[in-house]
């Protein structure tokens, strides 16, 4: 992914126009695009019933990415990342004695909301405008859902007394770091390049249930912490 937007970006800048647009103060811009939400995800160990380890993986997820700017001034701005809800599976990838015994565990959606304060270096000058971001990123979790491969897995383990399992993720607050350009085709349109690096943590708590009563609860803590990737068209208001 880091090669294929590097490599796009070198040919969107070596095929734009100088002649290209300048960003000023009170200026709107709205960036639409394919927007990857790509974690690198680090988990507490989960302890399941019967000595068995477990770590959670969160998979990779495209959606549409909606992210107005204005211009504060002709070198900073304020930008909002926001898109349509992401979905994405989460693994269970076994430890010590069941070590590359992986299964499906759960899925969710979230929104990851962000932010951000942008310095422009060549805002107000024509052509291609990078630009760096610093900001605050809330995430909310929710249609948290445990899969059934989870569910056999517990039932298994404890001799069939569990038969139906719940999860529940905690919202998260955090950091987040960016980096893109624009790229003019003409006075208002342009070609983007984003890309973040946000600070999400989150505590799950899976609840093992036994003909709909709590059997036992499970609770450990993941740090998601993904890769943001955008690609996509602007158009400068």
């Amino acid at each position: 992914m880091h090669k294929a937007l590097t490599t796009t970006a070198a040919i969107a800048l070596a095929c734009a126009s100088a002649a290209g647009q300048a960003y000023e103060q009170g200026d709107w811009v709205l960036r639409v695009g394919a927007t990857t939400v790509a974690p690198d995800t680090n988990s507490d160990d989960i302890n399941l019933p019967g000595g068995v380890v477990a770590k959670a993986d969160v998979d990779n997820d495209t959606q549409l990415g909606l992210i107005p700017v204005y211009m504060v001034t002709d070198q900073f701005a304020i930008e909002v990342l926001a898109a349509t809800p992401f979905k994405h599976n989460i693994e269970a990838k076994g430890q010590g004695a069941i070590s590359g015994t992986n299964l499906d565990a759960a899925s969710t959606k979230q929104l990851p909301p962000t932010v951000s304060v942008q310095w422009y270096p060549r805002s107000g000058q024509p052509g291609w405008q990078p630009y760096i971001g610093a900001g605050v990123n809330y995430t909310t979790f929710f249609d948290e859902d445990v899969d059934n491969q989870l569910i056999g897995l517990l039932g298994s383990l404890t001799s069939g007394a569990v038969n139906g399992a719940d999860l529940d993720l905690d919202d998260s607050w955090g950091l987040a770091l960016q980096v893109g350009v624009d790229v003019p085709i003409d006075d208002h349109w342009a070609f983007n390049v984003g890309v973040w690096y946000i600070d999400i943590d989150t505590t799950a708590e899976i609840t093992a249930k036994a003909n709909g009563a709590t059997a036992a609860k499970v609770k450990f803590d993941v740090d998601i912490d993904p890769w943001v990737y955008n690609v996509g068209i602007a158009y400068k208001f």
